[in-house]
C-alpha cells in the first residue's frame, strides 16, 4: 500500500460486491437452462461461469435462440430480485462513509441497468451515487473502458490513478485496468499466483469494512 492515496473517486462492481445476488442468478439461470433443454448447473457452476453480460454471454451459450433464453432469464429474474436482494456485510456503511469524505462514487456493472437501478432504489442506496451503469447503458459493457467513463461523467474525475475501481472478478480487475484505474479486489480469498494474468489487483481486500478502513486510514 506504500505511495497509495486516498481516491477522488470509487466505482464499484454491484453484483456478490456490494450485494449478494448469486442465488438469484443461479434461480433464473437453472430456470432458463430447464426451458432450454439444458442440463442444470450447480450453485458453484453458475458462480465460476457467470461473468460476462447477458448480451455477450448469451449468443455464445444458446445460439439463434439466445433472445428467446434471455427473455425467460429475465422472467424468472424480475419476479424474484428485490424481495431476495441481500446487501453484502458493511457496504452501507462503506458506502456512507465514502460520501462523507466526499469521494464520488458510482457502480459499473454487468447487471442489465435497469435492474441495477431498481435495486439501488430499493435499498435507498441511489442518493449515493454519481451514475449506475449497467449493462447496455454504454456501447460495450465491462471489461471494457466505456462504462467507466460514463460512471465518471459529470464528477470532474477522470480515469486514471485517482480512481478505484472494486469488485470480486477478474472481469473487474480487466476493466480497471483498461481504465487505467487501481484495481482493487474485494473477496474473502486472497488472490493466488498469476490467478489474474495480466491484470491483477493493486490491492486485495477481505470484505466492505476491511476496504473502509483502508480509505480512512490514507
Amino acid at each position: 500500500m506504500k505511495g497509495l492515496t486516498r481516491p477522488r473517486a470509487v466505482l464499484l462492481d454491484w453484483d456478490n460486491t456490494l450485494v449478494d445476488t448469486w442465488p438469484v442468478i443461479h434461480e433464473a439461470m437453472s430456470t432458463t437452462l430447464a426451458y432450454m433443454g439444458r442440463a442444470p448447473w450447480t450453485i458453484e457452476d453458475t458462480r465460476t461461469r457467470v461473468r460476462r453480460s447477458l448480451r455477450e454471454a448469451f449468443p455464445d451459450m444458446f445460439g439463434e435462440r439466445w433472445k428467446e433464453a434471455r427473455d425467460v432469464f429475465y422472467l424468472r429474474f424480475r419476479e424474484i430480485h428485490l424481495e431476495r436482494l441481500e446487501m453484502r456485510p458493511g457496504a452501507e456503511s462503506l458506502l456512507a462513509a465514502l460520501a462523507s469524505r466526499g469521494i464520488y462514487l458510482g457502480v459499473v456493472s454487468n447487471k442489465t441497468g435497469e435492474h441495477l437501478r431498481r435495486e439501488a432504489a430499493h435499498l435507498g442506496w441511489s442518493r449515493y451515487f454519481g451514475q449506475l451503469v449497467g449493462a447496455t447503458d454504454a456501447m460495450r459493457d465491462k471489461p471494457a473502458a466505456e462504462p467507466v467513463h460514463m460512471a465518471l461523467a459529470g464528477s470532474g474525475v477522470s480515469p486514471g490513478q485517482e480512481v478505484w475501481f472494486v469488485g470480486d472478478t477478474a472481469i473487474d480487475m480487466e476493466c480497471a485496468h483498461n481504465a487505467r484505474c487501481i484495481a482493487i479486489l474485494v473477496r474473502e480469498t486472497p488472490p493466488t499466483d498469476c490467478e489474474f494474468g495480466n491484470f491483477p489487483p493493486v490491492i486485495h481486500v477481505h470484505d466492505c469494512s476491511a476496504l473502509t478502513t483502508l480509505v480512512m486510514r490514507l
